[in-house]
């Protein structure tokens, strides 16, 4: 039984009655701006489209279902009306890697053409409500994560988009009086790869590797015991895989080590830690040639730096003589991917303590670029594979301990960056940066403020479940504690020379702004001794 719908003005028939719309847009119709980034669990909103006007998620959406409607993906947006979204994200530094950003635009634009009244007028104008707008905005990005930016950047994006007052900021692509080279070595040094900024990263056009992929490359997919299954389609690899959607476990996050024995000052206990990018790992081969990198345009924070994907992809490439992609599903990335490794210290006020840490590479010498009066002790716990270089594991954790014990506000990271932070009564997070000169201020503040997001959730809800034996609880994206939009307090950063260098060469600056942020909220919280706290610093 085939079904027909319209997509993007151009009608499609469908004759695969378990396909899923997100099937039919990325296999059939080559549509890759719909992101695939949890398929099938429909909740990081990657892969919103709107069905009839109204934003649905493609990935949990039956094509059967769609028999008749429209669908509009950010393809098939009117051309202003999408050039004016992408550079308003732009414009205020709403994109990183791009990843997420599709879905997004395409939920915000549905929910301002539901609320724009019918003379046209914009749903934000001038002696508007701002505080009501936010709200509405926040509402929606209830069915979305993002990971790079935190969610402040692309709240003042939705203002910028739907206000009549901005218009010069939208010049250009979003990069008015914007030095276009210097805002991509912002991007470059915070990222730690080759990073582009502009109009076509909020796109989604950032070169991720499925998107780039032979459209008859075969596809292979994790087997569960260590190979790989291939077909010549995701769907025919994930049945072959037995794949079974993930769950949320009932049971609670528990910081798998204890305290070491002795006088502390302070003591501090964390748990597993998913690093939660957005685009799961990813790559493609041909024949006796180089595989795509699954980094694209974003570092992932040092969560794919071991990926098995590009080796999968060469090697079963040479093997079958035919292009390969290699993916990870969002379980895969759970059950296979590096997490942050717990640590459980103890400090006193002269800077000395103990430090035990489920045992990593590296995390030793991590920890002592921060504290070096701090002993290290390794212990082998049941889990999911620890890294060391994940964002400042080891050494940030170090440094927030180090900071708290003596009052210090700011945090010095390896790179040479200074960030210091504090938390007002009403939960605003104010940050100081001293990391030479900013390049493009709008890219730094969007990457503070993203560090700052992660920080907060890390301290306060990211968690992952994790059983005695070592198997992972939490496979679904929402399990990952991940602050929301409506849980984000208001951030503001800016240039302290009292920190230090705000001129000279160029440091990155985000690693810092996240120890700082980290420390700032354990402190206003009054240093519980367990992370997460489960203390939000804001909830609406």
């Amino acid at each position: 039984m085939s079904v027909q719908f319209t997509v993007d003005g151009e009608q499609v028939q469908v004759d695969d009655p378990h396909a899923t719309l997100l099937d039919v847009l990325r296999g059939q119709v080559g549509v890759s701006s719909v992101k695939d980034g949890c398929s099938p669990q429909g909740q990081c909103g990657c892969c919103t489209v709107l069905v009839d006007g109204a934003p649905r998620v493609a990935c949990v959406t039956p094509a059967r279902r769609m028999a008749g409607l429209s669908i509009t993906t950010l393809d098939g947006l009117d051309p202003d009306v999408r050039d004016r979204w992408l550079a308003a994200f732009t414009a205020c530094g709403a994109s990183q890697c791009g990843f997420c950003t599709p879905g997004i635009v395409m939920r915000l634009v549905g929910t301002h053409q539901r609320n724009e009244p019918a003379t046209g007028q914009t749903s934000d104008p001038a002696g508007s409500d701002d505080a009501a707008t936010t709200n509405a905005a926040e509402r929606a990005l209830g069915a979305h994560l993002c990971r790079c930016t935190g969610w402040q950047p692309i709240i003042e994006a939705w203002h910028l988009a739907t206000s009549d007052n901005d218009e010069p900021r939208l010049a250009h692509g979003g990069m008015a009086d914007r030095d276009g080279a210097a805002a991509e070595l912002r991007a470059t040094l915070e990222g730690g790869v080759t990073q582009s900024v502009g109009p076509s990263v909020a796109a989604g056009l950032a070169g991720f590797a499925d998107d780039t992929a032979p459209s008859d490359a075969l596809v292979a997919l994790p087997d569960g015991n260590g190979g790989w299954v291939v077909a010549d389609s995701v769907a025919h690899a994930r049945q072959l895989a037995s794949k079974v959607q993930g769950r949320r476990t009932t049971a609670a996050a528990v910081p798998p080590l204890e305290v070491p024995p002795g006088q502390w000052d302070l003591t501090l206990r964390t748990s597993w830690v998913e690093p939660a990018y957005l685009e799961t790992d990813a790559s493609w081969c041909e024949p006796g040639g180089e595989p795509a990198t699954p980094l694209a345009n974003g570092g992932a924070f040092g969560g794919k730096t071991t990926s098995p994907v590009t080796t999968a992809a060469r090697e079963l490439a040479d093997q079958y003589q035919r292009p390969v992609r290699v993916l990870l599903d969002r379980e895969d990335t759970v059950r296979l991917g590096p997490k942050r490794p717990p640590i459980a210290a103890g400090i006193r006020a002269d800077g000395t303590g103990v430090v035990r840490v489920v045992s990593t590479p590296g995390i030793v010498e991590a920890v002592h670029r921060s504290a070096p009066g701090l002993d290290v002790e390794q212990h082998d716990v049941p889990g999911p594979p620890t890294a060391s270089h994940l964002r400042g594991a080891g050494w940030v954790e170090a440094a927030v301990l180090a900071a708290a014990v003596r009052g210090d506000h700011a945090i010095t990271s390896p790179d040479g960056a200074t960030a210091s932070a504090v938390i007002g009564d009403d939960g605003t997070v104010t940050i100081g940066v001293a990391c030479g000169d900013p390049l493009d201020e709008t890219t730094l503040w969007s990457y503070c403020t993203g560090a700052a997001h992660m920080a907060i959730g890390w301290v306060t809800s990211e968690a992952l479940a994790v059983a005695d034996d070592g198997t992972v609880g939490d496979l679904t994206i929402r399990s990952f504690g991940v602050l929301k939009a409506s849980d984000t307090p208001p951030i503001e950063v800016a240039m302290d020379p009292s920190l230090g260098d705000t001129t000279g060469t160029p440091l990155a600056a985000s690693d810092a702004v996240f120890a700082a942020v980290a420390l700032a909220v354990w402190r206003h919280q009054q240093f519980p001794p367990c992370w997460p706290t489960g203390q939000p610093l804001r909830s609406r």
